[in-house]
């Protein structure tokens, strides 16, 4: 985000708009690609929030996640430019999907100013969906082991290593807090729309679509 950015969100002006989504009557709109807030490095949060106002907006975000639904879903994407996420996965699956994708359950939890790295050099490739680019879905190779390391909503430093899909969760949310998209590191020849998705691809992996789209 750059210096004039950040300084037209002032503590007082995210603690504001925070309060506004907690208060309103309806869920917030996730807003789309093509919107600068999806494409500026969040605020760090250092307090800008007192902990009430925090914790409602972590349930806020929670269900808007799961209303929409997803797995995961960033501040920036309902509007706020902070470095705040909620991850959670316990949607059942096809096994042999499960298994070729290493998918197992990923209880709610909530990340402040996370960041990761990887470990080892293996790397998986699947298709990969996002609320704020709505109706596509496009191939992303990601690591397929990396070394989360976050602030809990309380304050308290936590590590924790992922594997898997909870892995590739866990990258897609927090390159969310530096204003990157998944598209950004997809292979565009495999974009498609969803309904093209459901038709065509749907398989564990994404090897038909590779042999027939050319990446």
């Amino acid at each position: 985000m750059s210096p004039a950015s950040r300084s037209r969100w002032s503590a007082a002006r995210l603690g504001e708009r925070a309060a506004e989504i907690v208060a309103a009557d309806e869920l917030p709109p996730i807003v789309q690609a093509g919107h600068p807030v999806l494409r500026s490095e969040a605020i760090p949060f250092d307090g800008q929030l007192d902990d009430a106002l925090l914790r409602a907006l972590i349930q806020v975000m929670r269900r808007t996640m799961h209303a929409a639904p997803g797995v995961g879903l960033a501040a920036p994407q309902i509007g706020l430019p902070l470095q705040l996420a909620v991850l959670e996965d316990m949607w059942a699956t096809d096994d042999d999907v499960a298994r070729v994708r290493d998918r197992g359950p990923l209880p709610f939890f909530a990340v402040v100013n996370p960041a990761y790295a990887a470990i080892g050099n293996e790397q998986t490739a699947f298709y990969e969906g996002c609320l704020s680019v709505r109706g596509y879905t496009a191939v992303v190779r990601r690591h397929t082991r990396i070394e989360a390391r976050w602030t809990t909503p309380e304050g308290a430093d936590r590590r924790a290593e992922f594997a898997g899909w909870p892995a590739r969760i866990v990258q897609h949310e927090t390159d969310h807090l530096g204003g990157t998209l998944y598209v950004d590191k997809a292979d565009l020849r495999s974009l498609c729309s969803n309904e093209e998705y459901a038709a065509r691809w749907s398989h564990p992996t994404p090897e038909a679509a590779a042999r027939e789209l050319g990446f």
